[in-house]
Protein backbone atom coordinates (compact mmCIF):
# COMPACT_ATOMS: atom_id res chain seq x y z
CA UNK A 1 0.00 0.00 0.00
CA UNK A 2 1.98 3.25 -1.35
CA UNK A 3 -0.08 5.48 1.60
CA UNK A 4 2.58 3.60 4.06
CA UNK A 5 6.30 3.91 5.06
CA UNK A 6 8.56 1.60 3.14
CA UNK A 7 10.76 1.46 6.10
CA UNK A 8 7.83 -1.05 7.08
CA UNK A 9 8.70 -3.09 4.81
CA UNK A 10 12.31 -3.89 6.70
CA UNK A 11 10.85 -5.15 10.19
CA UNK A 12 8.33 -7.55 10.95
CA UNK A 13 5.97 -7.58 13.83
CA UNK A 14 7.68 -9.09 17.18
CA UNK A 15 7.06 -12.93 17.27
CA UNK A 16 6.77 -13.28 21.06
CA UNK A 17 4.24 -10.87 21.53
CA UNK A 18 2.55 -12.53 18.63
CA UNK A 19 2.92 -16.22 20.14
CA UNK A 20 1.15 -14.59 23.87
CA UNK A 21 -1.55 -13.28 21.62
CA UNK A 22 -2.20 -15.77 20.17
CA UNK A 23 -2.51 -18.23 23.45
CA UNK A 24 -4.46 -15.64 25.07
CA UNK A 25 -6.65 -15.81 22.50
CA UNK A 26 -6.98 -19.71 22.31
CA UNK A 27 -7.66 -19.00 25.99
CA UNK A 28 -10.74 -16.86 25.83
CA UNK A 29 -12.16 -19.27 23.27
CA UNK A 30 -12.08 -22.04 26.09
CA UNK A 31 -8.65 -24.07 24.70
CA UNK A 32 -6.86 -25.71 27.50
CA UNK A 33 -3.50 -23.20 27.20
CA UNK A 34 -0.66 -22.85 28.94
CA UNK A 35 1.70 -19.82 27.55
CA UNK A 36 5.45 -19.91 28.35
CA UNK A 37 5.85 -16.94 25.64
CA UNK A 38 6.11 -13.62 27.36
CA UNK A 39 9.03 -12.88 28.87
CA UNK A 40 7.43 -11.78 32.31
CA UNK A 41 7.49 -12.73 36.02
CA UNK A 42 4.27 -14.05 37.47
CA UNK A 43 5.11 -12.09 41.10
CA UNK A 44 3.38 -9.78 42.20
CA UNK A 45 5.10 -5.92 41.99
CA UNK A 46 6.30 -5.42 45.71
CA UNK A 47 3.95 -3.93 48.39
CA UNK A 48 6.39 -1.29 48.95
CA UNK A 49 6.99 -0.06 45.74
CA UNK A 50 3.01 -0.36 45.12
CA UNK A 51 3.10 2.08 48.13
CA UNK A 52 5.47 4.18 47.18
CA UNK A 53 3.45 4.58 44.11
CA UNK A 54 0.07 5.19 45.78
CA UNK A 55 2.07 7.77 48.10
CA UNK A 56 3.30 9.91 44.79
CA UNK A 57 -0.50 9.64 43.77
CA UNK A 58 -1.87 11.07 47.13
CA UNK A 59 1.08 13.66 47.24
CA UNK A 60 -0.02 15.31 43.77
CA UNK A 61 3.11 13.97 42.11
CA UNK A 62 1.71 13.87 38.85
CA UNK A 63 2.82 16.48 37.10
CA UNK A 64 5.40 15.88 33.65
CA UNK A 65 8.74 15.52 34.84
CA UNK A 66 11.89 16.60 32.59
CA UNK A 67 11.90 14.05 28.95
CA UNK A 68 14.12 11.81 30.00
CA UNK A 69 13.19 11.39 33.78
CA UNK A 70 13.01 13.25 36.96
CA UNK A 71 15.87 14.08 39.17
CA UNK A 72 15.39 12.07 42.46
CA UNK A 73 15.15 8.87 39.89
CA UNK A 74 18.19 9.83 37.80
CA UNK A 75 20.13 9.96 41.02
CA UNK A 76 18.54 6.51 42.54
CA UNK A 77 19.97 5.19 39.27
CA UNK A 78 23.54 7.00 39.32
CA UNK A 79 23.51 5.21 43.11
CA UNK A 80 22.53 1.97 41.76
CA UNK A 81 25.56 1.67 39.73
CA UNK A 82 27.87 2.60 41.66
CA UNK A 83 26.75 0.17 44.47
CA UNK A 84 26.02 -2.45 42.35
CA UNK A 85 28.57 -2.24 38.93
CA UNK A 86 31.01 0.13 40.49
CA UNK A 87 30.57 2.53 37.69
CA UNK A 88 30.55 6.61 38.20
CA UNK A 89 27.58 8.46 36.41
CA UNK A 90 26.16 12.24 37.04
CA UNK A 91 22.29 12.17 36.49
CA UNK A 92 23.45 14.03 33.19
CA UNK A 93 24.58 10.96 32.16
CA UNK A 94 21.28 8.98 32.59
CA UNK A 95 18.76 8.40 30.50
CA UNK A 96 14.80 6.86 31.56
CA UNK A 97 12.65 5.52 29.10
CA UNK A 98 8.95 3.72 28.73
CA UNK A 99 10.99 0.59 29.44
CA UNK A 100 14.14 -0.70 28.44
CA UNK A 101 13.05 -1.18 24.69
CA UNK A 102 12.69 2.93 24.16
CA UNK A 103 16.27 3.46 25.72
CA UNK A 104 17.54 1.44 23.38
CA UNK A 105 15.89 2.86 20.23
CA UNK A 106 16.18 6.39 21.17
CA UNK A 107 20.22 5.35 21.65
CA UNK A 108 19.99 3.85 17.78
CA UNK A 109 17.97 6.44 16.06
CA UNK A 110 20.32 9.11 18.03
CA UNK A 111 23.12 7.56 15.79
CA UNK A 112 23.17 5.43 13.33
CA UNK A 113 23.17 6.68 9.67
CA UNK A 114 22.73 4.57 6.49
CA UNK A 115 24.95 2.09 6.39
CA UNK A 116 26.13 1.73 9.76
CA UNK A 117 26.56 -1.72 11.05
CA UNK A 118 25.47 -2.92 14.48
CA UNK A 119 27.20 -6.54 15.43
CA UNK A 120 23.95 -8.77 17.20
CA UNK A 121 25.02 -12.04 18.41
CA UNK A 122 22.30 -14.79 17.93
CA UNK A 123 20.32 -16.30 19.28
CA UNK A 124 19.10 -12.71 19.88
CA UNK A 125 16.17 -10.76 21.54
CA UNK A 126 13.55 -10.79 18.95
CA UNK A 127 13.37 -6.93 19.07
CA UNK A 128 17.31 -5.62 18.29
CA UNK A 129 17.74 -6.79 14.20
CA UNK A 130 14.23 -4.54 13.80
CA UNK A 131 15.41 -1.65 15.55
CA UNK A 132 18.55 -1.49 13.95
CA UNK A 133 16.40 -1.53 10.65
CA UNK A 134 13.93 1.03 11.63
CA UNK A 135 17.03 2.93 12.82
CA UNK A 136 18.28 2.98 9.08
CA UNK A 137 21.17 0.79 10.22
CA UNK A 138 22.52 -2.60 8.87
CA UNK A 139 22.34 -5.60 11.35
CA UNK A 140 25.56 -8.33 11.74
CA UNK A 141 24.45 -11.10 13.35
CA UNK A 142 26.82 -13.89 14.62
CA UNK A 143 26.19 -17.09 14.83
CA UNK A 144 26.39 -18.49 18.47
CA UNK A 145 25.02 -22.10 18.77
CA UNK A 146 24.81 -25.07 21.22
CA UNK A 147 28.35 -25.93 20.80
CA UNK A 148 29.50 -22.56 22.13
CA UNK A 149 26.79 -22.52 25.03
CA UNK A 150 24.97 -19.57 23.06
CA UNK A 151 27.99 -17.45 23.57
CA UNK A 152 30.04 -15.73 21.19
CA UNK A 153 33.71 -16.06 21.12
CA UNK A 154 36.82 -13.13 20.74
CA UNK A 155 37.66 -14.44 17.07
CA UNK A 156 33.99 -14.21 16.03
CA UNK A 157 33.69 -10.68 17.47
CA UNK A 158 37.18 -9.81 15.38
CA UNK A 159 35.69 -11.30 12.72
CA UNK A 160 32.24 -9.19 12.23
CA UNK A 161 34.38 -6.14 12.76
CA UNK A 162 34.48 -3.84 9.37
CA UNK A 163 35.58 -0.19 9.16
CA UNK A 164 31.37 0.56 9.10
CA UNK A 165 30.76 -0.90 12.94
CA UNK A 166 28.97 1.35 14.87
CA UNK A 167 27.77 -0.65 17.88
CA UNK A 168 27.88 -3.95 19.55
CA UNK A 169 24.60 -4.92 21.01
CA UNK A 170 25.84 -7.20 24.27
CA UNK A 171 23.44 -8.75 26.24
CA UNK A 172 24.06 -10.95 29.52
CA UNK A 173 22.37 -12.89 31.00
CA UNK A 174 20.54 -13.47 27.44
CA UNK A 175 17.34 -13.69 26.33
CA UNK A 176 16.64 -16.36 24.96
CA UNK A 177 19.04 -18.53 25.57
CA UNK A 178 20.08 -17.38 29.65
CA UNK A 179 23.46 -17.79 28.58
CA UNK A 180 25.71 -15.53 30.93
CA UNK A 181 29.19 -14.82 30.15
CA UNK A 182 31.91 -14.77 32.94
CA UNK A 183 34.14 -12.17 33.66
CA UNK A 184 37.04 -13.89 31.95
CA UNK A 185 34.70 -14.47 28.85
CA UNK A 186 33.65 -10.88 28.83
CA UNK A 187 37.36 -9.78 29.29
CA UNK A 188 38.33 -11.52 26.44
CA UNK A 189 35.69 -9.80 24.29
CA UNK A 190 36.54 -6.29 25.74
CA UNK A 191 39.95 -7.17 24.65
CA UNK A 192 38.70 -6.99 21.31
CA UNK A 193 36.83 -3.95 21.36
CA UNK A 194 39.37 -2.21 23.06
CA UNK A 195 41.58 -2.71 19.69
CA UNK A 196 38.79 -0.63 17.48
CA UNK A 197 38.10 2.52 19.04
CA UNK A 198 35.13 3.54 16.21
CA UNK A 199 33.34 0.44 17.79
CA UNK A 200 30.44 1.83 20.57
CA UNK A 201 29.33 -0.82 23.38
CA UNK A 202 25.33 -1.15 24.03
CA UNK A 203 25.22 -3.53 27.08
CA UNK A 204 21.64 -5.31 27.92
CA UNK A 205 22.07 -5.59 31.55
CA UNK A 206 18.38 -6.18 32.40
CA UNK A 207 18.79 -9.53 33.70
CA UNK A 208 21.54 -8.60 36.50
CA UNK A 209 19.93 -9.81 39.19
CA UNK A 210 18.33 -13.38 37.84
CA UNK A 211 21.83 -15.52 38.00
CA UNK A 212 21.66 -19.00 39.29
CA UNK A 213 24.71 -20.89 41.11
CA UNK A 214 27.77 -19.47 41.42
CA UNK A 215 27.36 -17.08 38.54
CA UNK A 216 28.48 -13.42 38.77
CA UNK A 217 26.96 -10.69 36.95
CA UNK A 218 30.06 -8.16 35.14
CA UNK A 219 29.02 -5.47 32.73
CA UNK A 220 31.53 -4.58 29.92
CA UNK A 221 32.48 -0.69 31.35
CA UNK A 222 32.77 -2.82 34.36
CA UNK A 223 35.21 -5.01 33.30
CA UNK A 224 37.41 -2.80 30.99
CA UNK A 225 36.99 1.02 32.12
CA UNK A 226 38.63 2.06 29.30
CA UNK A 227 35.28 1.28 27.23
CA UNK A 228 33.90 3.48 29.43
CA UNK A 229 33.10 6.58 27.48
CA UNK A 230 31.96 4.22 24.52
CA UNK A 231 29.32 1.89 26.36
CA UNK A 232 25.72 2.66 27.03
CA UNK A 233 25.00 0.80 29.82
CA UNK A 234 21.04 -0.62 29.77
CA UNK A 235 19.31 -1.81 32.67
CA UNK A 236 15.18 -1.05 34.15
CA UNK A 237 12.87 -2.27 36.58
CA UNK A 238 10.96 -4.22 34.75
CA UNK A 239 12.46 -8.04 35.19
CA UNK A 240 14.00 -7.86 38.44
CA UNK A 241 11.46 -6.15 40.48
CA UNK A 242 8.80 -7.42 38.59
CA UNK A 243 7.48 -4.31 37.05
CA UNK A 244 7.23 -5.02 33.43
CA UNK A 245 3.76 -3.09 32.88
CA UNK A 246 5.58 -0.07 34.89
CA UNK A 247 7.38 0.27 31.84
CA UNK A 248 10.51 2.13 32.73
CA UNK A 249 14.00 1.74 31.44
CA UNK A 250 17.24 3.61 32.13
CA UNK A 251 20.54 3.77 30.68
CA UNK A 252 24.33 4.96 31.49
CA UNK A 253 26.59 6.72 29.59
CA UNK A 254 28.27 9.47 27.88
CA UNK A 255 26.64 12.57 28.32
CA UNK A 256 26.52 14.08 24.51
CA UNK A 257 25.09 10.36 23.58
CA UNK A 258 22.48 10.93 26.36
CA UNK A 259 21.96 14.35 25.84
CA UNK A 260 20.61 13.62 21.66
CA UNK A 261 18.83 10.28 23.35
CA UNK A 262 17.01 13.56 25.10
CA UNK A 263 16.61 14.99 21.87
CA UNK A 264 14.94 12.35 20.64
CA UNK A 265 12.47 11.67 23.38
CA UNK A 266 11.56 15.34 24.06
CA UNK A 267 9.70 15.24 20.51
CA UNK A 268 7.92 11.46 20.70
CA UNK A 269 6.95 10.66 24.18
CA UNK A 270 8.24 13.07 26.22
CA UNK A 271 9.04 11.80 30.06
CA UNK A 272 7.93 8.27 30.98
CA UNK A 273 4.99 7.74 33.76
CA UNK A 274 5.67 9.90 36.55
CA UNK A 275 3.62 7.23 38.79
CA UNK A 276 6.23 4.70 37.79
CA UNK A 277 9.23 6.87 38.17
CA UNK A 278 8.35 7.41 41.86
CA UNK A 279 7.35 3.48 41.82
CA UNK A 280 10.99 3.03 40.38
CA UNK A 281 13.05 5.01 43.10
CA UNK A 282 11.08 3.06 45.30
CA UNK A 283 12.66 -0.05 43.72
CA UNK A 284 16.28 1.39 43.73
CA UNK A 285 16.64 2.74 46.85
CA UNK A 286 14.26 0.60 49.11
CA UNK A 287 14.71 -2.93 50.16
CA UNK A 288 16.58 -5.74 47.94
CA UNK A 289 16.17 -8.70 49.65
CA UNK A 290 13.36 -10.28 47.64
CA UNK A 291 15.69 -10.41 44.61
CA UNK A 292 17.69 -13.30 45.77
CA UNK A 293 14.60 -14.86 46.96
CA UNK A 294 12.98 -14.71 43.66
CA UNK A 295 16.38 -15.69 42.13
CA UNK A 296 16.06 -18.85 44.13
CA UNK A 297 12.12 -19.60 42.96
CA UNK A 298 13.78 -19.23 39.03
CA UNK A 299 16.06 -21.32 39.83
CA UNK A 300 14.51 -23.74 41.18
CA UNK A 301 12.06 -23.61 38.11
CA UNK A 302 14.95 -23.72 35.50
CA UNK A 303 16.34 -27.05 37.22
CA UNK A 304 12.66 -28.54 36.93
CA UNK A 305 12.09 -27.95 33.29
CA UNK A 306 16.07 -28.68 31.80
CA UNK A 307 15.30 -31.68 33.38
CA UNK A 308 12.10 -32.29 32.17
CA UNK A 309 12.74 -30.99 28.46
CA UNK A 310 16.35 -33.20 28.65
CA UNK A 311 14.06 -36.17 29.07
CA UNK A 312 11.88 -35.40 26.12
CA UNK A 313 12.84 -37.60 22.61
CA UNK A 314 14.63 -35.51 20.78
CA UNK A 315 15.26 -32.36 22.64
CA UNK A 316 18.79 -31.48 24.16
CA UNK A 317 18.09 -28.41 26.76
CA UNK A 318 21.53 -26.72 27.86
CA UNK A 319 21.59 -25.08 31.39
CA UNK A 320 21.36 -21.47 31.40
CA UNK A 321 23.52 -19.42 33.62
CA UNK A 322 20.53 -16.41 34.19
CA UNK A 323 17.33 -14.70 32.95
CA UNK A 324 14.61 -16.95 32.99
CA UNK A 325 14.36 -18.61 29.90
CA UNK A 326 15.74 -21.93 28.42
CA UNK A 327 16.43 -22.88 24.77
CA UNK A 328 16.50 -26.22 23.75
CA UNK A 329 17.31 -27.72 20.79
CA UNK A 330 15.12 -30.04 18.67
CA UNK A 331 17.57 -31.26 15.96
CA UNK A 332 16.60 -34.98 17.20
CA UNK A 333 13.03 -34.27 15.95
CA UNK A 334 13.63 -32.61 12.39
CA UNK A 335 12.57 -34.64 9.77
CA UNK A 336 10.03 -36.94 12.16
CA UNK A 337 6.45 -36.74 11.37
CA UNK A 338 2.95 -36.17 13.49
CA UNK A 339 0.63 -38.55 13.68
CA UNK A 340 -1.46 -36.88 11.27
CA UNK A 341 1.71 -36.79 8.62
CA UNK A 342 2.92 -33.27 9.57
CA UNK A 343 6.68 -33.26 8.78
CA UNK A 344 8.44 -31.56 11.51
CA UNK A 345 10.86 -29.56 9.15
CA UNK A 346 11.48 -26.26 10.98
CA UNK A 347 10.86 -25.11 14.11
CA UNK A 348 7.95 -23.09 13.66
CA UNK A 349 6.48 -26.46 12.30
CA UNK A 350 7.31 -27.96 15.79
CA UNK A 351 5.96 -25.07 17.55
CA UNK A 352 2.78 -24.95 15.45
CA UNK A 353 2.06 -28.48 16.13
CA UNK A 354 2.69 -28.63 19.83
CA UNK A 355 0.29 -25.56 20.36
CA UNK A 356 -2.53 -27.45 18.32
CA UNK A 357 -1.95 -30.75 19.84
CA UNK A 358 -1.41 -29.56 23.19
CA UNK A 359 -2.28 -26.17 23.99
CA UNK A 360 1.43 -25.38 25.02
CA UNK A 361 2.81 -22.12 23.07
CA UNK A 362 6.00 -21.38 23.17
CA UNK A 363 7.79 -19.29 20.14
CA UNK A 364 10.20 -20.88 17.52
CA UNK A 365 13.85 -20.56 17.50
CA UNK A 366 13.86 -19.02 14.25
CA UNK A 367 12.56 -16.10 15.45
CA UNK A 368 15.64 -15.60 17.49
CA UNK A 369 18.10 -16.26 14.91
CA UNK A 370 19.45 -19.51 15.37
CA UNK A 371 17.33 -22.90 14.69
CA UNK A 372 16.37 -25.30 15.03
CA UNK A 373 15.28 -24.64 18.41
CA UNK A 374 12.48 -23.14 20.73
CA UNK A 375 12.33 -20.93 23.67
CA UNK A 376 10.83 -21.10 26.85
CA UNK A 377 9.53 -18.97 29.64
CA UNK A 378 9.55 -20.59 32.86
CA UNK A 379 8.38 -17.24 34.97
CA UNK A 380 5.42 -19.03 35.93
CA UNK A 381 4.50 -21.50 38.38
CA UNK A 382 5.90 -24.88 39.06
CA UNK A 383 2.54 -26.50 38.20
CA UNK A 384 1.89 -25.41 35.03
CA UNK A 385 5.79 -26.00 34.06
CA UNK A 386 5.31 -29.50 34.94
CA UNK A 387 2.08 -29.72 33.02
CA UNK A 388 3.88 -27.93 30.05
CA UNK A 389 6.77 -30.12 29.63
CA UNK A 390 4.81 -33.18 30.70
CA UNK A 391 2.71 -32.48 27.55
CA UNK A 392 6.06 -31.43 25.53
CA UNK A 393 7.32 -35.01 26.53
CA UNK A 394 4.13 -36.53 25.09
CA UNK A 395 4.05 -34.62 21.82
CA UNK A 396 7.87 -36.07 21.34
CA UNK A 397 6.98 -39.09 21.69
CA UNK A 398 3.94 -39.14 19.08
CA UNK A 399 6.71 -37.89 16.66
CA UNK A 400 8.02 -41.00 14.20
Amino acid sequence: MAFLSATLDRVKPSPTIAVTTLAQELKAAGRDVIGLGAGEPDFDTPEHIKDAAKAAMDAGKTKYTAPDGMPELKQAICDKFARENGLTYTPKQISIGTGGKQILFNALMATLNPGDEVIIPAPYWVSYPDMVLLSGGEPVTVECGIDSAFKMTPEQLEAAITPKTKWLIFNSPSNPTGAGYSKAELKALTDVLVKHPHVWIMSDDMYEHLVFDDFTFYSPAQVEPALYDRTLTVNGVSKAYAMTGWRIGYAGGPEHLIAAMRKIQSQSTSNPCTISQWAAVEALNGPQEFLARNAKLFQRRRDLVVRMLNAADGINCPTPEGAFYVYPSIAGCIGKSTPDGTVIETDEVFCTKLLEETGVAVVFGAAFGVSPNFRVSYATSEDQLTQACERIQQFCATLT
